[in-house]
This record gives C-alpha cells, structure tokens and sequence, in this order.
C-alpha cells in the first residue's frame, strides 16, 4: 500500500485535535505510513493509495468556499472516505445539494446491508450543520438514511469513494480500519 493522505479542511488548527487526531491515532495503531496535508496544499494527489478527508468544528465551514481545491477527487483513481465535511465535499463535487441540518450527539443508525464492515443497527456519533439533502445524479448510492431522511453513508457507483456524515473516528474506527483494507 502506498502512503495515505489524511486531509483536513480545519480553518483552526486546534480543531484538528478533534477531528484529525483521531484519525491519525487509527493509522497509528495500525502502523499505516501516512502524510497530513491541509486542504489548499495538496497538488500530488496521485502518489496516494487512499485518501480520508477528515471533519471540523460545526462554525468552520470555510472549505465550502474552496471547491475548487478538490477538483482534483474527479480524476482521482485511488479509495476516498470522506468523513462529515468530507462528504458534504463529496456531494458538493459530484453534483449534490447543501443545506443546514444539525445533529449533535449519539443516533441510531439502520444499515440495510453491509457498509465498510456494518450493516444493521449501529450507534454512531453525530456533529454536524450541513448535509447533502440530494443525491440523485450524483453517481453515489445512499447506503444509509437517518431518521430524518438525512443520508448517512453513501458509496460511489464506479469508484471506492465513501460518504459518512458521522465520526466513525469517534464510535465506530472498524470503519475506518475496513476502508483501509
């Protein structure tokens, strides 16, 4: 396996603390060769196997002003997990819609059939403002919808690009181990 990079898209860098650290910490245990990169200073995007967008703190949402930094994830090849503001990037990019929704706190979770390693009732953790309330055309399937109708996990039809609105960093890492895989 080649180097991961690990991008955060925290305008404070203290944020990175509980959002990218645990991450980290994941690649970590495994013993996994990885670089952290902040969102505007990534340019060699191909000598990446996989890539995991981390998320931020429910007030920085200044990523969504930066698209443009992520064009690049269109021409990509390798395996892309894009936790909470990684998949509303992931949306964004692909053709989706934003909108305000927050989420705070412990939920549960159906997942119809398995999705990186669950499937069934799971309990996750949610932080969040924003979600993708439109994913057709966008080439994901929704593997997982919240009680509000929000999608919770998606998976690209043609690639290993995967969507999770929640913080499997924080209640369910196997997710993240499974990705890696």
């Amino acid at each position: 396996m080649k180097t991961i990079l690990i991008i955060s898209v925290c305008n404070e860098s203290l944020h990175e603390l509980e959002f990218v650290k645990p991450v980290s910490n994941i690649l970590d245990e495994l013993n996994v060769k990885y670089e952290l990169k902040y969102y505007k200073e990534v340019i060699n995007f191909e000598e990446y196997s996989h890539v995991i967008i981390c998320g931020t703190s429910l007030q920085d949402d200044y990523f969504l002003d930066g698209m443009e930094y992520f064009e690049w994830l269109r021409k990509y090849d390798g395996k892309v997990l894009g936790i909470c503001a990684g998949m509303q990037i992931l949306g964004l990019l692909f053709g989706g819609d934003i909108t305000k929704k927050t989420e705070i706190g412990f939920y549960m979770e159906n997942f119809p059939s398995d999705f990186l390693g669950v499937s069934g009732k799971q309990e996750v953790y949610h932080l969040h403002n924003n979600c993708i309330h439109n994913w057709k055309d966008t080439g994901f399937d929704v593997c997982c919808v919240g009680d509000g109708k929000v999608a919770q996990a998606v998976k690209h039809e043609d690639k290993e690009f995967y969507g999770i609105l929640f913080h499997p960093e924080i209640r369910n890492k196997e997710m993240v181990k499974r990705f890696l895989e």
